[in-house]
């Protein structure tokens, strides 16, 4: 409590401290002509870039390389969001601190979307087998063998999972209210925003209709991870069975002995042929499985943030998505 108080304490002070290098920030860019837009993640800076034209100015908060459940904000973070004629964040979990950012200035003038509120949040999911993440625990506290012994799924309720993104459908739904937004901010070029929106959502659409052939002519429907698992939303969307020891924005990184045991038997119990990972792993736990079952790796990139390299060659979620889909392709069959 005392560490958020100190945080809040700061966030205002840097706002107060930079209101005139803000005014000053706000009459240059009106001056330019150019609509700020920040984003937080990687995704929804691709979704925004997409839409906005060149009358726009688009910055990424959290830059490549970055782990988005570690981050914390810097005072020239903040100032750029103070400065900001959109803010557009997912709304997580993770992302508290933009939040607290948000609480603590003057919005009026401000477009903030947060594009958790236009999808279907489903709260985060323990399933058979996985590390239970004491942290992320909002119910009555679990005795130690309940703990030791998660053996049916449950969800924490009121606590969602974040990584919404991973259905192309919700990018979908996330594109619009990004079109939507830019388009009541910038009125005389909505017809624009929406042809661009439309553009890129018939992308997404056949993608996502990739994803259901691909998934629903495979042999098998069953996935296993030796990693967190943020793909959630993906597999509910597509009816896909997964395994994992940790969820999507665990904390943890040690898996138990039992952990490994259970999906080191689910592999070879399955036929399972291949072990997920995903990006900027260690591969550490995946490592140790595969060598217990001889199972090989593929990766499965939640495109929650890229890599500096990634990012220069000019990864996308299109282009992220579409690698994601020939590793189901591969591993399902």
């Amino acid at each position: 409590m005392t560490k958020k108080i100190l945080i809040l304490i700061f966030i205002m002070s840097v706002l107060s401290c930079n209101t005139n290098k803000s005014s000053n920030n706000a009459d240059t860019n009106k001056e330019n002509n150019k609509i700020k837009v920040v984003t937080t993640i990687f995704p929804i800076y691709d979704f925004a870039r997409n839409i906005l034209l060149d009358n726009s100015s688009l910055k990424m908060i959290i830059r490549p390389g970055i782990e988005i459940h570690s981050f914390n904000a810097s005072p020239s973070d903040i100032i750029d969001i103070q400065n900001a004629d959109v803010f557009i964040y997912i709304g997580g979990e993770s992302e508290e601190w933009a939040q607290k950012v948000i609480s603590s200035m003057d919005t009026n003038g401000k477009k903030i979307i947060k594009l958790i509120d236009y999808v279907n949040a489903l709260d985060e999911e323990i399933v058979e087998g996985m590390e239970h993440d004491e942290e992320h625990n909002h119910d009555e506290e679990l005795n130690h063998e309940d703990h030791d012994n998660i053996s049916e799924m449950h969800t924490h309720e009121g606590v969602y999972d974040e990584h919404i993104w991973t259905s192309p459908k919700n990018a979908v739904l996330m594109v619009n209210a990004i079109s939507k937004a830019m388009s009541e901010i910038d009125p005389n070029n909505a017809d624009i925003y929406k042809a661009n929106a439309d553009k890129y959502n018939s992308e997404l659409y056949t993608l996502d209709n990739d994803f259901r052939n691909t998934i629903n002519s495979s042999k098998r429907k069953d996935i296993v991870f030796g990693d967190r698992f943020p793909f959630r939303y993906l597999a509910d969307e597509y009816g896909l069975n997964y395994r994992a020891p940790f969820n999507g924005c665990s904390s943890q990184s040690d898996v138990s002995p039992k952990t490994l045991t259970y999906l080191i038997g689910y592999i070879k119990d399955n036929n399972i042929p291949y072990l997920y990972y995903i990006e900027l792993s260690n591969e550490k736990i995946a490592n140790t499985i595969i060598e217990q079952t001889g199972a090989a790796k593929l990766k499965l990139h939640s495109a929650q943030n890229v890599t500096k390299k990634e990012f220069d060659d000019g990864a996308s979620y299109l282009s992220i998505m579409r690698d994601n889909l020939e590793s189901l392709k591969k591993g399902l069959n």
